[in-house]
């Protein structure tokens, strides 16, 4: 049996949690793995949910918080090597950056044997100021010489962290997209389309738009706010706009909300907190949208897609791996306004143009994205590291 320690950052709603949970849950049987990580923050959604769903039951790590804290950050990586010392992994695999540098850290001082690290977006630009970034690539490339292999999860993100912010060379690095369990979001759909539309009371003439994520700087909801704002004054189409997530901008952005409503004299913005099972709110909404200065590969995007919606959305991170322009949507090349409602605008205006690119998402992501696919690739990538450190 080889043993997984599997470690992410927080239990909040997002891609990385359902990743480390199917790869907790649906690797084949030779693998045995414990999951762990902390709890979310007070403004995120708890997603233990989602691991508790497919029988995985996590460990807590109580003193790993998101901030930089000498104090917790000390009793976070004593808690974690106390956890390696009793659970004796052949693989330490920790997802994501204050896991990626706790882990790896408590990895390397209890002399695991194989250590892996997989980044699920990365921090070097649009998040924090010159020098703290400047601090956090020192840290992640120190880190790095002692990682026996980094996932990326795009080539656009393996590009990124080879090339231009020289965190390891590209050898070292194995691109392997995330997976996802998108059966579900081809269930059902006309019912939970129905139940959605009726709970907001949605004639079936408006065209719902919605954005998905934490209400925080980097998602850029400036962009998609002013861009509903531009759709209204320009035509006579019946739109509502659906914020789903929270965060520390949420008041901000339902002040923002409600100076643009009083302007046009009609209610559009409709914030809705988290939606615990987004695959009940997708089929309701006609387009899907994101804004971000940066991400690494868009979960929104994916299960949209999946679930048959059409999506407009700045060209950022892993985004054209994840989206076929044109096919199953739009990718807008900067942040202006007037380039992004515009192809919002089509979306919104065009009905037999949304169930075109609505037949078109399922075809895309269906093999690409699915979590078979990243349980076989992470099998593959296993392997190859015990035998070279002749492990059996």
């Amino acid at each position: 049996m080889i043993k997984v320690l599997r470690i992410v950052n927080r239990f909040n709603l997002g891609g990385p949690v359902y990743n480390v949970t199917y790869l907790t849950a649906f690797m084949p049987d030779e693998f045995e793995t414990v999951l762990c990580g902390a709890m979310p923050e007070n403004h995120e959604g708890n997603a233990l949910f989602i691991p508790e769903n497919y029988g995985v039951k996590p460990v807590i790590i109580d003193s790993m918080q998101r901030s930089i804290n000498p104090f917790s950050d000390r009793k976070a990586l004593k808690e974690i090597r106390k956890i390696i010392q009793e659970y004796k992994p052949d693989i330490v695999h920790t997802h994501a950056s204050k896991a990626g540098v706790l882990g790896r850290t408590a990895a390397i001082k209890e002399k695991v044997p194989v250590i892996v690290h997989t980044f699920h977006g990365h921090v070097f630009h649009s998040y924090f100021g010159k020098i703290k970034t400047w601090i956090y690539k020192t840290i992640e490339r120190r880190l790095a010489k002692k990682t026996d292999a980094i996932i990326a999860i795009s080539d656009i993100q393996k590009k990124e962290l080879s090339e231009i912010h020289h965190i390891a060379n590209a050898g070292k690095i194995t691109v392997i997209p995330l997976g996802f369990d998108l059966d579900r979001f081809r269930e059902n759909k006309e019912q939970k389309r129905k139940s959605f539309r009726e709970k907001y009371n949605l004639e079936e003439d408006e065209v719902a738009v919605g954005i998905i994520g934490r209400l925080t700087v980097v998602k850029n909801h400036e962009l998609f706010f002013h861009s509903i704002e531009k759709l209204i004054e320009q035509n006579n189409s019946k739109v509502r706009a659906f914020i789903i997530g929270d965060g520390e901008r949420t008041d901000e952005l339902k002040s923002l909300a409600k100076v643009i409503e009083d302007k046009s004299g009609k209610s559009v913005f409709e914030f809705t907190s988290w939606i615990k099972n987004v695959d009940e709110a997708l089929p309701g909404l006609d387009i899907i949208a994101l804004s971000s200065f940066n991400e690494g590969t868009p979960v929104s995007l994916i299960e949209a897609q999946a679930a048959g919606v059409p999506v407009i959305t700045t060209n950022v991170g892993g985004v054209s791996d994840v989206v076929a322009n044109g096919s199953t949507g739009f990718i807008i090349n900067g942040f202006g306004v007037s380039d992004f409602a515009s192809k919002l605008s089509l979306l919104a205006e065009d009905r037999e143009l949304r169930q075109k690119m609505s037949q078109n998402g399922w075809n895309f992501v269906e093999h690409k994205f699915h979590y078979r696919r990243l349980c076989a690739d992470m099998t593959k990538l296993y392997h190859q590291l015990l035998d070279k450190k002749k492990i059996k």
